[in-house]
């Protein structure tokens, strides 16, 4: 396939172009041209830029678009406008955002609403609270302007290497470090994940196989209380002598910390325990996490203790305020 990667370069996009280059397919990757990429040379790089200038795409033909990076519906609308019907194939990456809170468990794709549109400036600022609303807006703009058989791929937290955001990261960091690690409770709250490879190798599979509709990109299926994840992580990658220290949610907000401690949230979601049975029908496989785990620390080195992530200092006091 000639394949088109709206992205490309960062993390997810990196990871689908680097899927799309090994299965073989003729790769374009479409950006601003300002992130390093490690890209194979035989992949073609367009710079252009969604909210602009998007002239690089005249005139070409792809059997499939990938589009990573929509966070508007006026994006949506933009790539349309500039590929007209030489897209082919279009998949939208999205998120679980996209869903109202619910208190649903173990839902499927037609189980649960997306944010609607009423109130929603399309033109807002991408914040926590508007981020998912916006991407349900991009994936009615998708379905709008590229038809409704589109797929739409709805992934929780992505994990692995390359992880600009540092969440995932953080907690493969701090396993390494070892000794007494402060984890927020409660254990009834769950977790769902997803490495980015696996997200890439199942978006290209539904691709070829000709798949639309939406799928929740996850695993495992029903998800895992989160402090159970990160004693996997602690159990692989920390040294001896490690241990884990479950402090409670209201330890944690007392303590103005609910915004340091990454894939975390303070109530039990059901949007953790989304149900995956159609994506792994459609061929989703997800490794172990711990393959993820030694995916990052690879990557991650020694280089050092990133300044966004909580501090030594500041754990200490929160684990010697929870005894």
């Amino acid at each position: 396939m000639r394949v088109l990667i709206v992205g490309g370069t960062s993390f997810v996009g990196r990871a689908l172009a680097w899927s799309a280059w090994h299965h073989g397919h003729s790769v374009t990757v479409l950006n601003r041209g300002r992130t390093a990429s490690d890209l194979p040379e035989t992949v073609e790089r367009l710079v252009g830029d969604r909210g602009g200038d998007l002239r690089a795409l005249e005139g070409r033909r792809f059997d499939a678009t990938l589009d990573v990076i929509a966070y508007r519906p006026n994006d949506v609308d933009r790539l349309a406008d500039a590929l007209g019907d030489r897209g082919g194939r279009h998949l939208q990456v999205s998120s679980i955002s996209a869903y109202r809170e619910t208190d649903r468990r173990d839902a499927t794709e037609d189980e649960l609403e997306l944010w609607p549109e009423e109130g929603l400036d399309p033109d807002s600022v991408v914040t926590p609270a508007t981020y998912g609303p916006l991407k349900a807006a991009c994936e009615r703009a998708a379905r709008r302007r590229f038809g409704a058989d589109v797929t739409i791929v709805r992934p929780t937290y992505v994990i692995g290497a390359h992880d600009h955001t540092l969440r995932f990261p953080y907690w493969v960091a701090r396993a390494r470090r070892g000794g007494e690690i402060a984890v927020p409770g409660p254990r009834e709250a769950r977790l769902q994940w997803i490495d980015a490879r696996d997200l890439a190798a199942f978006a290209l599979g539904v691709l070829d196989d000709g798949l639309t509709g939406p799928f929740h990109v996850a695993a495992p299926s029903g998800g895992l209380p989160f402090v159970e994840v990160i004693e996997r992580i602690v159990a692989h990658a920390a040294p001896a002598g490690a241990r884990v220290v479950e402090v409670s949610a209201e330890a944690v907000r007392a303590a103005d910390l609910a915004e340091r401690f990454p894939l975390w949230s303070p109530r039990p979601e059901a949007v953790g325990t989304l149900d995956t049975t159609r994506a792994r029908a459609a061929g989703l496989v997800a490794r172990a996490l711990e393959e993820s785990v030694d995916d990052v620390v690879e990557w991650w080195g020694a280089r050092p203790w990133a300044d966004r992530w909580l501090s030594a200092a500041a754990e200490a006091r929160l684990l010697a305020a929870s005894r």
